[in-house]
């Protein structure tokens, strides 16, 4: 299993967030039977750089903190991929909204790139939060995510 990261010019995480991002990838890739030869690709940028992809693959001309792209669907339902290495999908994350929004909810930078980065692997596994039950299914999921590498939500 492997965490691809790629960063905007002179952006970076710290190498305990990249360990955490691999412990959490392998961790929902087991539980929900993936093979761990998967492959994921994660953008750290800024908010510019966010804010482009957003607006050229979403029509929403503004930053955002976290975008994901899946390669696959149907991965929450156990579709079946078999078990060559493939591609899961894309997460870009802003690290600048990252470090903006741990400010407002009064947490570590660290903490919110991960939370950003178990929001975006939900995503590429087929997770959504457009109904309350979604909602709530991929909430949990994401605390018991971030709970493996004690990353909790401060409340």
């Amino acid at each position: 299993m492997a965490v691809i990261l790629n960063y905007g010019e002179q952006l970076s995480v710290s190498p305990h967030v990249a360990v955490a991002m691999e412990k959490i990838a392998l961790k929902a890739l087991q539980e929900h039977n993936i093979p761990d030869s998967a492959e994921i690709s994660v953008l750290i940028c800024d908010n510019e750089t966010i804010k482009n992809i957003n607006n050229e693959w979403r029509s929403i001309d503004k930053a955002t903190d976290v975008l994901s792209f899946p390669l696959h669907e149907g991965l929450k339902d156990g579709q079946s991929i078999g078990d060559e290495e493939f591609l899961l999908g894309d997460i870009i994350i802003s690290l600048e909204r990252a470090q903006e929004q741990a400010l407002e909810f009064a947490h570590s930078p660290e903490r919110e790139i991960l939370y950003l980065f178990v929001h975006g692997l939900l995503h590429l596994l087929g997770y959504d939060h457009c109904e309350d039950e979604e909602r709530l299914e991929m909430r949990s999921c994401e605390e018991s995510l971030l709970a493996s590498v004690g990353a909790e939500r401060n409340e």
